[in-house]
């Protein structure tokens, strides 16, 4: 009997798991690891049935059945039971996740008898690296960037031995064979090898902004107090940066903890959490400023569990190392570039960048802001076969790739602004083809975004016409409804479509959309009223031009004149008319920030908006603003410009005031477009309404939003294993084309 079982059973301690049941029956036979599945052969097939169960309760912590095949081949001339060398096969998925190391391994970790006594690289077949170091599939040293680390004959005793934890585990390693890490002054001189780690967190607590070297890249490393220095030296004046503290206890003195946070926080995964400050002042206030929320996660690494036995501090700075805009350094020359008092190095390669994952949660689902380690690759299933390769818009890109009905998505890539991300873009694309044991002569089609100027459509249209591919152009809107879609597992949905700005059918920038949208079709039923971007993209940056440009429609040009100089005014007077236009809810966001006073220019994406969230979730109702709908020839039209009128009549003199005129101008800006989205769920039997695109971030937000769908009558939808963001989009234009292909062949 052949037993043929798919999912995540590589890297996870399955095979191992295979041979303790199988001998624990007195079975014969052998389990083979073929690419990305594993066959099982056992002779005789009476034991069938019993074996199965066994190994169901018996399962790895990481693993995850899929599917099983059982084939009745006659399986003879076994003497025992064995695992043998791993073949090619056929590749049908990827390698597993990094996932923090396992309580068993801490224990070691921190046992002075142990030989891996505070060995930063101690990992075991239930955790560990994983995507990070692997190169091919299947899953085996040979494959890792541990080939370059030969087992000593400890580590070795363990990796044969079938009732040890870490038999066949592929990157184990001790202080005797392993990977080590060594601490570097600025000029790359060694300032200790013997223990580094000890000596590095003496630095930081005394006051040091370190480069540390992790899993999948690097981090910025400094205490709390250190954070206005940290901004100087990398000229990040606002942007939030992520903290790390060393246990639950440390964090619940500084922020709000529910029960699904501290599930998420304490997984295997161990992203980084968007939990609530219990304080704007103090520390927190200068790590991520003017903003309700702060990055937050536990140790995940045997680095981190050492460098906080050594650290006094509770609490430390961990923010992803690179140079802005550009992707996160990964090589140890590189790191030298970077802006830091010392440099803690270690000398194993890391094959696949990984950014941490940056999580929020929201009613028992996820809102991935950014889906990498812990997470990458993922999986999502399609009712196509095609093989779509698909690249997503400008900022936040992942690239997609659709084989055998499974779409999988690559890591964060990051914003293709800077030419080294398109090279990351291209290297993680081609990386995941490799796993998946595809080539880009086997791509059926690209999907790539609308827009003529993004970089990842021109990375395509190269793709399309080097190797004669098939190029479908996808709105970015209708990818952003496509991924909530698929993550909800349903056909059609109103999606409110809320985001910066996307490039519309009609060439104008839309953000501000409703969609009644379906795989192969959507139709803009609605959208926000259209305002002038002064300058193009400058205004997107210096948000008093959105400001300006708004009160001088609105005939309030003394309102105007009090958010320019009187030299700015007359070029602006002069650029509005020629100004692009956008109904990006996002730009609305930005300009009420701006108008209350809370943000005018935007230092890193999303800023004034997210800075306005802090008011949104304290502010109440208390203000009554009447708006107003225009029906166009081909949507209906939510009038923002009145609102901004209506706004300019208050005189707002407290913080709770400007929090409660913020809350009241927003719900009437959700009130009527969710009034629009189930006029269309009437009229088309669309039994759904969502929200989805970068706004759908603002927790405010989206619980407005809830509660009047919720009042309709209608069910609500939010994202959960999809980012709701441009991080998703190559998920949905997968999911269109691969719909638009299999709908043109029928």
């Amino acid at each position: 009997m052949k037993i043929f079982v798919s999912g995540t059973v590589q890297g996870v301690g399955f095979r191992p798991t295979v041979y303790r049941v199988a001998k624990s029956l007195d079975l014969k036979g052998y389990v083979l690891n073929k690419g990305s599945n594993v066959e099982i052969g056992i002779e005789g097939s009476d034991e069938n049935e019993e074996f199965l169960d066994a190994l169901q309760k018996k399962l790895p912590p990481l693993a995850a059945i899929d599917k099983i095949e059982i084939k009745d081949d006659p399986i003879v001339g076994y003497d025992d039971f064995e695992i043998i060398n791993s073949s090619e096969g056929k590749k049908t998925s990827v390698t597993p996740v990094d996932t923090a190391i396992c309580a068993e391994c801490v224990r070691e970790l921190f046992d002075e008898d142990n030989r891996r006594y505070l060995y930063p690289f101690i990992n075991c077949t239930s955790c560990g690296a994983r995507f990070s170091v692997i190169e091919n599939v299947p899953y085996d040293r040979v494959s890792t960037s541990m080939r370059e680390f030969k087992m000593c004959d400890d580590c070795f005793a363990e990796h044969t031995n079938p009732m040890d934890r870490r038999f066949h585990a592929q990157t184990t390693s001790c202080p005797r064979c392993g990977p080590k890490y060594t601490l570097y002054d600025r000029a790359g001189t060694v300032l200790d090898d013997k223990n580094p780690i000890a000596t590095f967190a003496q630095l930081v607590d005394e006051g040091s902004v370190g480069i540390a070297k992790s899993w999948g890249g690097m981090h910025i490393i400094c205490t709390f107090e250190q954070a206005n220095r940290m901004r100087e030296l990398y000229s990040r004046p606002a942007k939030p940066f992520a903290v790390m503290f060393r246990d639950l206890n440390a964090i619940a003195k500084y922020v709000e903890l529910d029960s699904d946070e501290e599930k998420l926080l304490t997984s295997a995964h161990r992203p980084i959490v968007l939990l609530d400050k219990k304080s704007y002042s103090g520390f927190l206030s200068a790590i991520s400023p003017g903003l309700r929320t702060v990055g937050t996660y536990l140790p995940y690494s045997g680095l981190h569990y050492v460098l906080f036995h050594y650290l006094n501090a509770d609490g430390i700075i961990m923010t992803s190392a690179n140079v802005s805009g550009e992707p996160m350094v990964i090589i140890n020359e590189d790191a030298f570039k970077l802006n830091a008092d010392c440099f803690l190095l270690h000398n194993r390669r890391i094959v696949n960048r990984l950014d941490d994952s940056v999580v929020r949660c929201y009613e028992g689902d996820k809102f991935f802001l950014r889906k990498s380690r812990g997470f990458i690759p993922s999986v999502q299933k399609v009712p196509y076969n095609d093989r779509i390769l698909s690249l997503g818009a400008m900022e936040n890109v992942s690239s997609s790739i659709s084989k055998e009905g499974n779409v999988y998505t690559s890591q964060y890539i990051g914003s293709t602004f800077h030419y080294p991300t398109v090279e990351f873009l291209a290297s993680g694309t081609e990386h995941l083809l490799k796993l998946l044991g595809l080539s880009l002569a086997d791509i059926d089609a690209i999907g790539v975004d609308l827009h003529p100027r993004y970089s990842t459509k021109k990375y395509g249209k190269t793709l399309a016409e080097d190797f004669q591919i098939e190029l479908v152009e996808v709105q970015h809107h209708w990818a952003h409804a496509a991924s909530l879609m698929l993550d909800k597992g349903v056909d059609e949905v109103v999606a409110l479509t809320l985001d910066g700005t996307g490039y519309g059918t009609d060439r104008k920038a839309w953000g501000g959309e409703i969609l009644c949208s379906r795989y192969d079709s959507f139709e803009r039923v609605g959208s926000l009223e259209e305002i002038p971007l002064i300058g193009g993209e400058m205004a997107i940056k210096d948000i008093r031009r959105l400001v300006f440009a708004i009160l001088s429609l609105l005939g309030r040009d003394a309102d105007a004149a009090q958010f320019t100089t009187e030299k700015e005014a007359k070029v602006m007077e002069k650029l509005m008319n020629k100004a692009p236009k956008t109904s990006s809810f996002g730009r609305v966001l930005d300009a009420l920030s701006c108008y209350l006073g809370i943000c005018d220019r935007m230092t890193y994406d999303g800023e004034p908006a997210m800075k306005l969230e802090r008011y949104l979730a304290l502010g109440e109702p208390a203000y009554e603003f009447e708006t107003s709908v225009e029906r166009r020839t081909d949507r209906k039209v939510v009038m923002t410009l009145p609102l901004f009128d209506q706004l300019a009549e208050y005189r707002i003199s407290t913080e709770k005031a400007k929090a409660d005129v913020a809350y009241s101008f927003v719900y009437a800006l959700v009130e009527e477009m969710v009034e629009i989205a189930a006029e269309a769920c009437d009229s088309t039997g669309i039994p759904a309404i969502g929200i989805t695109g970068g706004v759908s971030y603002d927790v405010p937000i989206v619980r407005m939003a809830e509660e009047l769908v919720r009042e309709k009558g209608v069910r609500f939808l939010t994202h959960d294993k999809i980012p709701n963001g441009d991080g998703g989009i190559s998920v949905g234009q997968n999911a269109i084309v691969g719909h638009l292909r299999n709908g043109n062949k029928s």
